[in-house]
């Protein structure tokens, strides 16, 4: 599997960066300009143990369509709309007990990566393309041994022990494709919505489907990100209540937090490929408020166990977004 990322990576490096492109006066570029946070933490449910937290910190803006990523990237369907972002992801994971200071054998590693996502979503009346290309590194650059235990020793919980048997520095280097396709619309209080996803990356190589129901107040799904800039609001609801909940599947094929990453071989604990778990399931239900350019969402994640001996797990995040 390791050879086969290498290979995949080096092909796609090799690409052109405008082939096949179609001109730009058929994929008109959006106004909108969006920022976007989101933390995600276990300790909602009583938990600190694997998925243990994150952060996300997302800008859409128009002028990023100049950066020379986007040209690795598909700009979907004539006539959709495009538009162009930077995603910045950290998240950090451990054992199912982190005051031990030894190696749990058959247990999740410790591991935490962060990386640069360069991303552009062709967005449609009833369609959504989103592709995105993945830099980064999984290690201790991260940081996430000092951030963990700083934050532990705030809030007087137990010092995580383990950290220096995480997954060593290697490359994070990825592309992304999701599809989404309005399935049923019922007035504009119900909307679900098909997803079918694929990664191939030295982090996370998976391919997935799934589906999601939105209940309530709401603007269509595919009118926006969430919500609309200044200049893409008119004739749309000012105000948005509604609940969510989206099931995917996925078949797993690596997972550099569990296996270790593709190049570097010098991991102190890794988990054997024949340990994985190559099918997981994850449902993720939340709430939504907005106000014209403003959303703040709460929601929860649960997912099915990721290897041989795991239990499943629950985290919860919350997301603040705002369009202007």
């Amino acid at each position: 599997m390791r050879s086969l990322l290498f290979l995949f990576f080096t092909l796609l490096l090799a690409l052109p960066g405008r082939a096949q492109m179609l001109p730009d006066t058929l994929h008109p570029t959006s106004p909108d300009r969006l920022l976007r946070y989101t933390y995600a933490n276990d300790f909602l449910f009583r938990t600190d143990y694997y998925f243990t937290q994150g952060m996300t910190l997302t800008l859409v803006q128009p002028s990023l369509a100049r950066l020379p990523t986007q040209g690795l990237l598909f700009r979907g369907p004539a006539g959709s709309t495009q538009y162009h972002g930077i995603m910045l992801r950290y998240d950090g994971f451990t054992p199912l007990r982190i005051k031990d200071a030894f190696i749990r054998e058959g247990d999740r590693p410790y591991a935490s990566y962060f990386y640069a996502s360069f991303f552009r979503v062709s967005n449609q009346r009833r369609q959504r393309l989103t592709t995105a290309l993945e830099v980064g590194f999984i290690g201790p650059g991260t940081f996430a041994k000092e951030f963990q235990q700083a934050i532990h020793r705030a809030t007087n919980n137990p010092e995580p022990r383990g950290w220096d048997y995480q997954i060593q520095t290697d490359a994070v280097l990825g592309y992304r494709v999701a599809y989404e396709r309005q399935l049923l619309a019922v007035s504009r209080f119900v909307e679900v919505v098909g997803t079918a996803e694929a990664s191939a990356s030295t982090l996370y190589t998976y391919a997935g489907a799934g589906a999601q129901l939105r209940l309530g107040l709401l603007q269509p799904y595919f009118s926006s990100l969430g919500v609309a800039g200044a200049s893409s609001r008119a004739g749309q609801a000012q105000w948005q209540l509604y609940g969510y909940s989206s099931l995917q599947g996925r078949l797993v094929g690596y997972d550099a937090t569990l296996q270790g990453g593709v190049f570097n071989q010098t991991n102190p604990y890794e988990l054997a490929a024949s340990a994985i778990a190559r099918t997981v399931a994850r449902n993720t239900t939340g709430l939504v408020l907005a106000h014209k350019g403003f959303s703040l969402e709460a929601n929860s994640t649960w997912v099915s166990p990721e290897f041989d001996g795991a239990r499943t797990h629950r985290w919860g995040q919350l997301v603040v977004t705002a369009a202007f």
